[in-house]
């Protein structure tokens, strides 16, 4: 059990601790060492994406002490799992198959334990089509456009809005909207670590109203740092290594 004298250090995954899905670059695992070694301090990742996908990117999951992925709803210590929800069940049947039939128009699906992610694009392009995605999107604001459609729009007639199923849409990276129940947002991990830390510092990049990090980042729980860059990260890290 981790000291409650202990902080908190608690990291987004993409754009913040490693470009976006590209692995964690060996100058952060070494300042994350250091400040671990400091001896009052837990480290923690919290990312959309699953188990499998964040543990590609960080490379080092023994550096961490907690990771939470898909917002928490599935939580690691150590190596084991210790929790887990399910979005079908919360959803049910009819309602998930609604939400996919109307999304299946020139997007593609993935749906994870605790959430459904959504791409226009598609979660296996490759980087140059990503690239030329991110693009569009600066100057289009495809995402956001989509992400408003999904809360707003009556998608079958009588059928009421997506967010009226107790959903939320954010835009959960540079490809893909994130839905899941409400609540279910990044503020969802905290309670596993509840009252076991002085202090719980969170580290993201989407923090701005619809980004993923929007609601951890606000949360009163939370010492927020809005970063722009892993180097943005690192760089705050040091200042944490000065005795």
């Amino acid at each position: 059990m981790s000291s409650p004298k202990k902080r908190f250090f608690l990291f987004d995954v993409d754009g913040t601790l490693t470009h976006a899905r590209a692995p964690i670059e060996e100058r952060m695992v070494d300042v994350l060492r250091k400040l671990k070694s400091k001896g009052n301090t837990s480290l923690g990742v919290v990312g959309g994406s699953d188990y499998q996908k964040i543990i590609e990117q960080i490379k080092h999951p023994q550096i961490f002490d907690y990771v939470f992925s898909e917002n928490g709803v599935v939580a690691h210590r150590g190596n084991e799992q210790f929790y887990s929800e399910s979005i079908t069940k919360f959803l049910g049947e009819e309602k998930l198959q609604q939400l996919v039939d109307y999304c299946l128009v020139g997007t593609f699906i993935e749906l994870r334990n605790g959430m459904i992610n959504i791409s226009p694009i598609g979660r296996n392009c490759t980087r140059e089509e990503r690239a030329h995605f991110c693009s569009y999107n600066a100057e289009h604001s495809t995402l956001r456009v989509f992400q408003l459609d999904l809360m707003r729009r009556y998608a079958f007639g009588g059928v009421p809005y997506f967010s009226q199923f107790g959903l939320t849409f954010s835009i959960g990276g540079q490809i893909s909207i994130d839905c899941f129940p409400s609540g279910w947002d990044k503020t969802f991990c905290l309670r596993h670590i509840d009252g076991l830390f002085s202090e719980v510092l969170f580290f993201g990049d989407k923090t701005e109203e619809g980004g993923n990090d929007y609601e951890i980042f606000h949360d009163q729980r939370v010492r927020g740092f809005s970063v722009k860059s892993p180097e943005e990260t690192e760089e705050i890290i040091k200042s944490f290594l000065d005795p």
